[in-house]
């Protein structure tokens, strides 16, 4: 059952690159074991918004608020902490470091006992990087990076993980592949999911909700099927 208490809200967000807003007083919310896509095209906003709820990304109004708290003005390594953490767009991951030193490198604000269990619960979640986890992480396939970038994230133990476009790049079978990853860590480990996709039929037919985004402003919302079965959803965004 999902929580009636948003885990994540964000109201009226602005976030500004120079002169040029590109958020313009966006609000939405995730709750608790929720997946919640936010579909939109190129420039719309969307990594900006998960820059911003990461606190990369310096914000010009509105708020914030995660479990409760107003994180507005909290670090980004602050947020990690709270329980936040986000796959970036393009993976970022260091390339001359080892599989594993990557991962390790999520956890590195943890100081308890379980980190072990954790790397091997990853390694449960993507085999081949336990395979490999001595070599180099520049060795690996797109869709390898993608899967170490995502475990990586899941090091710090995230109450709500954050994936900016996970299928960029990537071919179909590999897109299934991290989608059905995105269901069993929601379904299994009980991560709540914010998912930025370009792949609207991919992120909407996993979602649980789903949000559409047009020029840095909240053009659509409802149910990830509703929003599927929309003229205009599926006209803009889906082809057809």
């Amino acid at each position: 059952m999902h929580s009636t208490d948003p885990l994540l809200r964000v109201e009226t967000l602005r976030s500004s690159y120079g002169r040029i807003e590109a958020l313009h007083g966006v609000s939405l919310s995730v709750a608790s074991g929720e997946i919640v896509a936010l579909v939109g095209g190129n420039g719309a906003g969307k990594t900006t918004l998960l820059r911003t709820i990461s606190g990369v990304q310096p914000m010009t109004g509105g708020s914030l608020s995660f479990q409760g708290r107003d994180i507005s003005r909290a670090s980004p390594h602050a947020r990690v902490a709270a329980g936040i953490a986000q796959v970036p767009e393009g993976r970022q991951i260091f390339a001359p470091l080892a599989i594993e030193d990557n991962l390790r490198l999520g956890a590195y604000l943890r100081k308890d006992a379980e980190i072990a269990s954790d790397l091997e619960r990853v390694y449960d979640l993507f085999p081949v990087l336990k395979e490999r986890r001595r070599n180099p992480a520049g060795g690996l396939s797109g869709g390898q990076q993608q899967m170490l970038a995502i475990g990586r994230a899941l090091m710090s133990r995230p109450k709500l993980l954050l994936l900016d476009e996970p299928s960029m790049g990537l071919a179909p079978v590999l897109v299934d592949q991290v989608f059905e990853i995105i269901q069993r860590l929601n379904r299994e480990d009980g991560v709540t999911v914010f998912l930025v996709e370009q792949n609207a039929f991919a992120a909407l037919s996993i979602a649980t909700r789903g949000y559409v985004i047009e020029t840095g402003e909240i053009a659509m919302e409802g149910k990830g099927e509703a929003l599927l079965a929309d003229e205009r959803v599926r006209e803009a965004y889906l082809g057809v």
